[in-house]
């Protein structure tokens, strides 16, 4: 698929920079609005360089790079004696630890 490009249009006038900073309500200085023309053009510029490579051979990716689990697997293991982990609770109420409520009243 030919997605169609025209250099010329890739082109930010200091007015549509402007325009698009006060859309997002940046107050910016005249330097910044000066170095953000030129780094917004710039990206226009390398998007162009992008959209004229031929990619009709390169199947749909989600990803760049091969994922790898970073996850260990999943063993079964005797747990802690919830005896032992309930006697350093503050407070408890019978196996389950007493906690402040978040939500609504006491």
């Amino acid at each position: 698929m030919v997605f169609p490009y025209h250099r010329g249009m890739a082109t930010l006038t200091r007015a549509d920079v402007e325009h698009v900073a006060h859309l997002a309500r940046l107050g910016l200085a005249e330097h910044e609005l000066t170095e953000l023309e030129g780094q917004l053009n710039h990206i226009l510029e390398q998007y162009a360089k992008l959209a004229e490579l031929d990619t009709d051979d390169i199947p749909p990716t989600a990803q760049v790079i091969e994922l790898e689990t970073i996850l260990r697997d999943d063993v079964v293991r005797t747990s802690l004696d919830p005896a032992a982990v309930l006697a350093n609770a503050p407070e408890r109420d019978g196996d389950f630890f007493v906690v402040p409520a978040i939500l609504g009243g006491d």
